[in-house]
């Protein structure tokens, strides 16, 4: 029997079949979902028929358990704590790569105590087997899919994935559909994935991260998204948002007493981007005067547009206006609660077109706002 298969891009009907998705899942049903990186085959871990079917999918002989455990998805990071314990409890670096890599395309590795095991078996009704591999570690994924998103936070309980495609196929095709039948109840078609590369799968530990799998994220993308990042927002990315990043950058390594250029080296980046920049255009001539007067250098700037992989990126996104802030939200919904308008009062007007005394005000303007957000933030101590 042919693969339901539900397009997104055309079901009038969206919230249903994410209701139904759920539902199959519940039930023991098995759905094939989107992530950023691969079609993965859904399952209901507490549900005995979906484990059964999941280990046939992967491979297993007679849909007995002989791999490892499957990795755990979940919608929300927070959501790991019913099978880590408390979050508090990982240290500075465990909850920080929840922050800044979730959602998104890496898979995290946690050593889970023995009595936490034990307690997350016995809830469940499954053997710890099923979750935490033999030296009591558990992979978990936060996928940055809206589909996968929605449905797994649909379903009560612990939802793992395994690849439901040819390895190397980043679509669900007609002939990856057709080897799915009768393996599959569902499937949701988003197009082909954003990333043609598998996950990279990253083990946490007290005194480090360790490489599992080196999948589209490589070690130097990793390091630079585990930095503290601010983000400047604006339109163009000619005039105010790279005028707050040249004067942030200049305050903070006042603040650290170090050159702007080894801010890097003390965990600190600043950035800014355009919600519609074309990319290369240098700064308005006014906008690189006005922040010369104050110490700052914006000569070598070049605009750059908003992306995806920006916002994840930063801690604490600053944007030149409410549209700026909606423009971030649209692309990552996720990213919400780090966007800000940088004058809470309202828009700060585009100087595009004015004389040099507009822009001198603007970068007076923006630098008492930088200060006073960026204590909020803890990033600037309190005098």
């Amino acid at each position: 029997m042919p693969v339901p298969i539900v397009s997104i891009f055309s079901a009038g009907d969206y919230e249903a079949q994410v209701r139904r998705a759920a539902d199959l899942l519940r039930g023991g049903g098995i759905v094939v979902l989107p992530t950023e990186t691969v079609y993965g085959a859904a399952g209901l871990l507490t549900h005995p028929q979906a484990r059964r079917r999941l280990r046939e999918l992967r491979g297993d002989p007679d849909g007995q358990p002989h791999g490892p455990p499957f990795t755990l998805h979940v919608a929300h990071a927070h959501d790991a704590a019913r099978y880590l314990g408390d979050l508090g409890e990982l240290g500075d670096l465990g909850q920080r790569m929840m922050k800044k890599l979730w959602p998104g395309p890496v898979g995290l590795v946690f050593d889970v105590p023995p009595d936490r095991r034990r307690q997350v078996a016995a809830e469940l009704g499954v053997a710890e087997s099923e979750l935490y591999d033999k030296s009591g570690q558990i992979t978990i994924r936060c996928p940055d899919h809206i589909v996968a998103f929605d449905v797994i936070g649909g379903v009560d309980g612990p939802v793992v994935l395994t690849r439901a495609v040819t390895d190397g196929q980043s679509a669900l095709t007609e002939l990856s559909a057709k080897e799915l039948e009768g393996k599959v109840d569902l499937a949701f078609d988003a197009g082909p994935t954003r990333y043609s590369q598998p996950s990279t799968v990253l083990k946490v530990a007290p005194e480090g991260y360790q490489f599992v799998r080196e999948g589209i994220y490589d070690r130097r993308i990793i390091e630079k998204l585990l930095r503290t990042t601010i983000l400047f927002v604006c339109s163009g990315n000619t005039c105010r948002s790279p005028m707050a990043e040249a004067l942030t950058r200049r305050l903070l390594a006042e603040k650290q007493g170090v050159p702007e250029e080894d801010l890097e080296k003390k965990g600190i980046s600043v950035l800014s981007a355009g919600a519609f920049a074309i990319p290369g255009s240098k700064a308005t001539p006014q906008a690189v005067d006005a922040v010369r007067t104050m110490g700052a250098d914006l000569s070598g700037h070049r605009s750059r547009p908003l992306t995806v992989e920006l916002i994840h990126q930063a801690d604490m996104i600053f944007t030149m206006g409410r549209g700026h802030a909606a423009a971030v939200t649209a692309m990552v919904p996720s990213a919400a609660d780090k966007v800000a308008t940088l004058d809470p009062a309202g828009d700060i007007d585009d100087p595009i077109g004015g004389d040099l005394s507009l822009y001198q005000d603007l970068a007076g303007q923006l630098r008492t706002l930088i200060e006073k957000r960026l204590r909020e933030r803890e990033i600037l101590a309190t005098d």
